[in-house]
């Protein structure tokens, strides 16, 4: 393989090749020389429409991909960090070589006639299958009903205008990404509807020997957004939680380049909710994400986790 080529590796939805197509311009803005070209995969987690917990939770959105890397079909993998377990490292051979700016971290409520959250009668049938989501929903609004919605955001457009739910449930990022931030009817501020952990942050992981490719593409790396995305995973790393658990959280860096986290737990039916927000004052960003991590367990974060079948 040339050294002025690198093979990107990526799920094969229109999202995920959105993604792909932003570290391409970023890179050949970065080093023109260099082509790029991309390995399209398809994982279980596209391929199942089920519940994730039956395939291996969120692993089932990278294990192909992983692989591709592993076995040398690819220099460079794209992920969303949203969709990378935290609760066990990166196979054995990557690493992260950058995170990229961060994105919306934001969720988007769409319903065909404009209403927003508040707005919607008892009863709207909501599509998701974010435990996150359902828990919020529920805890926050409990007279909305959450229906089992899978599938890229196109489909879900889709299924919506099919009939098969009042509303969705999607991220601003994502609706962005494949240019349909047009359906949009409600930017929902993170107080009313917490993120994900790694929210709105693409990662890419390189194999740990393959300096050559690090070297390139660490460039492209955002420095506060690095931060952000290790207090979060450690977050999630401390917190053991599986792919059922109601676990959200986002790190914010001020102007100052003080970095905060707030994170909260939740069990399913979101009648119990768990928070804590802090300042990383002189905490490394790992550290502050362990901190975060211990007084949601002081709580009881524990118990609830894992008393969540998965």
């Amino acid at each position: 393989m040339p050294a002025d080529l690198i093979r990107i590796v990526s799920r094969d939805s229109p999202m995920a090749l959105a993604q792909v197509e932003r570290v391409r311009a970023e890179l050949a803005a970065l080093h023109p020389a260099i082509r790029t070209e991309v390995v399209a995969v398809k994982t279980t987690g596209d391929k199942w429409m089920g519940d994730l917990s039956l395939v291996e939770g969120k692993g089932a959105f990278t294990k192909e991909v992983d692989a591709a890397l592993l076995a040398g079909d690819a220099d460079l993998a794209v992920h969303c960090v949203k969709d990378i377990p935290a609760d066990r490292p990166l196979p054995a051979g990557t690493m992260f070589a950058a995170f990229l700016e961060r994105d919306d971290i934001r969720d988007a409520l769409i319903h065909p006639e404009g209403l927003t959250l508040g707005e919607l009668p008892p009863g709207t049938r909501i599509g998701t299958s974010s435990v996150r989501r359902i828990a919020q929903i529920a805890a926050s609004y409990p007279h909305l009903t959450c229906v089992p919605m899978r599938g890229n955001a196109n489909r879900r457009l889709e299924k919506l205008a099919a009939g098969q739910a009042d509303a969705l449930l999607l991220a601003v990022s994502g609706l962005e990404r494949i240019g349909r931030a047009d359906v949009i009817t409600e930017i929902l501020p993170v107080g009313k509807m917490m993120p994900p952990i790694g929210a709105g942050v693409l990662a890419l992981q390189c194999r740990e020997d393959d300096t050559e490719t690090i070297d390139t593409v660490s460039g492209l790396g955002h420095p506060d957004t690095h931060r952000e995305t290790l207090a979060e995973r450690m977050l999630l790393h401390v917190l053991q939680g599986h792919c059922n658990s109601p676990i959200a959280g986002y790190a914010q860096t001020e102007d100052g380049g003080e970095l905060s986290l707030r994170a909260a737990v939740f069990t399913p039916d979101g009648k119990t909710v768990l928070n804590a927000h802090e300042w990383a004052g002189r905490l490394d960003p790992s550290t502050l994400g362990t901190s975060v991590a211990v007084a949601l367990l002081r709580q009881g974060a524990r118990e609830v986790i894992d008393g969540i079948p998965h």
